[in-house]
């Protein structure tokens, strides 16, 4: 998506209309594009060699490196339901409920474009999951 595209998808178009999926496929790419941007910074960061004869400055070091390896990882998980969601959008299936085929609805997109539950389904699953970890 350009900077001059100005384009916000309407509850009053057609729901995942080519407008639509164009727009979120473009939102995710630039998203997908970000994140490795930031992870190759990140690399930069980790590969960067350095000695510290404190071992205050050391340890703390170590805790840094261990946070950002972690950030990488979510990262890498994320990119994952970026391509996945971008697979939804190339099978005609994006913007419905995996559980319910009902639709998830633009606003939620909007806040998590690699949602793959209604605001609905997503409620019971979590309350689900709730019951089952306290079993």
């Amino acid at each position: 998506m350009t900077k001059t595209d100005n384009y916000i998808p309407s509850e009053t178009e057609e729901y995942m209309c080519d407008k639509h999926l164009k727009y979120f496929k473009d939102k995710l790419l630039n998203w997908k594009q970000e994140i490795i941007s930031n992870s190759k910074l990140t690399l930069e960061n980790l590969q960067e060699k350095n000695s510290f004869p404190d071992d205050t400055d050391r340890a703390s070091n170590e805790t840094d490196r261990s946070v950002e390896l972690r950030a990488r990882d979510r990262q890498r998980k994320l990119i994952s339901k970026i391509d996945k969601a971008l697979k939804s959008i190339e099978d005609g299936e994006y913007g419905f409920c995996e559980e319910t085929g009902e639709p998830i609805g633009l606003a939620r997109l909007e806040a998590r474009p690699t949602a793959t539950l209604s605001v609905e389904a997503q409620e019971r699953h979590e309350r689900n999951e709730k019951i089952y970890r306290f079993k």
